[in-house]
C-alpha cells in the first residue's frame, strides 16, 4: 500500500533526515528567487515582462521558476551550470587532456567537476553583466525607465549579486546530491518548474467559471496531460535489452564468468538535452533578428514564430540532428565492444570486436529515431495545443489549406498546457528518479518500497 509505504519513508531516521534535508534546500532557493536585485524599478519591470511575452525570455524564465522576470538574486537559477557541463561534456571529445581525465576514475571526475564550478561562474558573470547592461538601457513601451539611476555602479553590483547567486545555487544542487536524495541540479529545475503549475491550473479554472473555455475542452485537456504523462513514463522506461554472454574463466582453482547479463539500450538515450540544444537554435536566431527593424527580416521572423508550420519543421528537425549528435557524443559502441571483449563477453551469435560493435550501432540508431520522434511530438504537442499550426507560410497551396483547416487546427484551443514540452520531459523524468532513489532506500533497509512490479521485496 501507498499508505504503509509513505509511513516506512518517515520511520527510518536517515531517510527521513534527508527527505526534510532535500526540502530544506529547495525552499532555501524558492526564498531566494524572490528577492530583488538592488536597483530595478519592479513596477517598470513588470510592465515589460508583459509586453515581452514569452519566447526564449519565456523559455529561461520558467526554468528559473520566474525569478529572471524579477530580477531576483537567483535570476540566472541552474543554467549556467547546465551550460557548462554541456560545453566540457563536448570538449571531453575534442580535448585530449578531458578524455584522458574522464578514464582516470573518482579523481578524474572530481577534476571536470572542479573545472565546470570555474566555468559556471564564468559563464554566470557574462550573462549577469549583459543583464545588468540590457536592464540599464531599456526602458518600457510607456517610457518609463527600469533603472532609475543606471550607471557603471549598477552594472557592477547586479553582476556581482547575480553570480553570486548562481554559486550559490550551484552549492545548493551539489548538497542536495551528497546529503539529501536525488540530483540536486535536477530537482532545482524541477522545482523551479512545478511552482508555476498552481496558478496555471487556478487561471484555467477562472477561465472555465467565466465560460472562456468550455467545460468540454477542460475535461479533453485533463485526459490528455494524463495520457502524455504516461506516455512519457513508458517511453522514458522502454529499453532495449541486448543479451550477453561471458565465457568461463579458470584462474587457480576458481572459476569465474559464465553468466548470462544484457546490456541496456534506453530508447530515450540522451534525455532532454536534444530538446534543449533544439529550443536554443531555434529560439535564439529569431529572438535576435526581432529586434532589426527591416521589414524583410520581420517577415522572416513571422514565419519562424511559434505556430507557424516552418517553425514546428525546424523544431522536428532540430530535435532529431542533436538526438543523434547528442548520443554519438556519450555513448561509443567501439568503447563498449572492446570493454566487453576485453572482459571475456560477446553476444550470442555476434563476433566479438568490430561486428559487435556494428551491431549495437545499428540498434541504437534504430532506437535513437524511435527516441527523437517521440522527444518531437512530446515538444510539439503543447505548443499545437496552445496556439495551433498555421501553414499559409508554405505559399498559395498553404493558403489555401489554413482556409480548409478547422479553426482549432490553425489557432489552437486557447488553452495553457500547464508544463511545456521541455518542461514535461523534465518534470516527469526528475519525478520518476525521485521515487526509485526513495524506493532503493527503502528496500536496502528491508523495507516495501512504493512500485509493486518487478520490486525487490524486503524481509520485515
Amino acid at each position: 500500500m501507498i499508505t504503509e509505504s509513505l509511513r516506512n519513508v518517515f520511520a527510518i531516521p536517515e531517510l527521513r533526515k534527508r527527505l526534510f534535508f532535500t526540502f530544506a534546500m529547495l525552499a532555501v532557493y524558492r526564498v531566494g528567487c524572490f528577492i530583488p536585485s538592488p536597483g530595478v524599478d519592479p513596477t517598470a519591470l513588470l510592465e515589460l515582462m508583459e509586453s515581452l511575452g514569452g519566447g526564449l525570455l519565456g523559455f529561461v524564465n520558467n526554468f528559473t521558476g520566474g525569478s529572471l522576470g524579477r530580477v531576483a538574486i537567483f535570476s540566472l537559477g541552474i543554467m549556467p551550470y547546465i551550460t557548462a557541463s554541456i560545453i566540457l561534456q563536448l570538449l571531453t571529445v575534442v580535448w585530449p587532456y578531458l578524455e584522458k581525465l574522464s578514464k582516470e576514475g573518482e579523481m578524474g571526475r572530481k577534476k571536470i567537476t572542479q573545472y565546470t564550478r570555474y566555468l559556471t561562474v564564468v559563464i554566470s558573470l557574462v550573462q549577469s553583466t549583459s543583464i545588468a547592461i540590457f536592464l540599464a538601457k531599456t526602458s518600457t513601451p510607456t517610457g518609463a525607465p527600469l533603472v532609475p539611476n543606471a550607471g557603471i555602479g549598477f552594472v557592477l553590483i547586479t553582476a556581482i549579486t547575480v553570480t553570486t547567486g548562481c554559486a550559490f545555487v550551484m552549492w545548493l544542487g551539489e548538497q542536495i546530491s551528497e546529503r539529501g536524495i536525488g540530483n540536486g541540479i535536477s530537482l532545482i529545475i524541477f522545482a523551479g518548474i512545478v511552482v508555476g503549475t498552481i496558478p496555471a491550473i487556478i487561471n484555467t479554472f477562472v477561465k472555465v467559471k467565466d465560460g472562456q473555455i468550455p467545460l468540454l475542452s477542460m475535461i479533453f485537456l485533463s485526459v490528455f496531460m494524463l495520457l502524455v504523462v504516461a506516455f512519457i513514463v513508458y517511453m522514458e522506461k522502454g529499453q532495449r535489452r541486448i543479451p550477453v554472454q561471458y565465457a568461463k574463466r579458470v584462474i587457480g582453482r576458481k572459476v569465474y564468468g559464465g553468466q548470462s547479463t544484457y546490456l541496456p539500450l534506453r530508447v530515450n538515450t540522451g534525455g532532454v538535452i536534444p530538446v534543449i540544444f533544439a529550443s536554443s537554435v531555434v529560439m535564439v536566431p529569431t529572438a535576435v533578428l526581432s529586434n532589426w527593424n527591416n521589414s524583410w527580416i520581420q517577415s522572416i521572423v513571422r514565419v519562424l514564430g511559434p505556430g507557424e508550420i516552418l517553425y514546428y519543421l525546424a523544431y522536428v528537425v532540430a530535435i532529431i540532428f542533436f538526438c543523434y549528435f547528442y548520443i554519438s557524443i556519450i555513448f561509443n559502441p567501439q568503447d563498449v565492444a572492446e570493454n566487453m571483449r576485453k572482459h571475456g563477453g560477446f553476444i550470442p551469435g555476434i563476433r566479438p570486436g568490430r561486428r559487435t560493435s556494428d551491431y549495437i550501432d545499428r540498434i541504437l540508431t534504430r532506437l535513437t529515431l524511435v527516441g527523437s520522434l517521440y522527444l518531437a511530438a512530446v515538444s510539439v504537442l503543447p505548443g499545437f495545443l496552445l496556439s495551433g499550426v498555421r501553414v499559409g507560410a508554405l505559399g498559395s497551396v498553404g493558403q489555401r489549406l489554413d482556409a480548409l483547416l478547422p479553426t482549432w487546427v490553425t489557432t489552437g484551443m486557447g488553452i495553457d498546457f500547464f508544463f511545456g514540452g521541455t518542461s514535461l520531459l523534465i518534470v516527469v523524468g526528475v519525478a520518476m528518479d525521485f521515487v526509485q532513489q526513495v524506493e532503493s532506500q527503502l528496500v536496502m533497509r528491508n523495507y516495501e518500497g512504493f512500485m509493486k512490479k518487478g520490486r525487490v521485496r524486503g524481509r520485515r
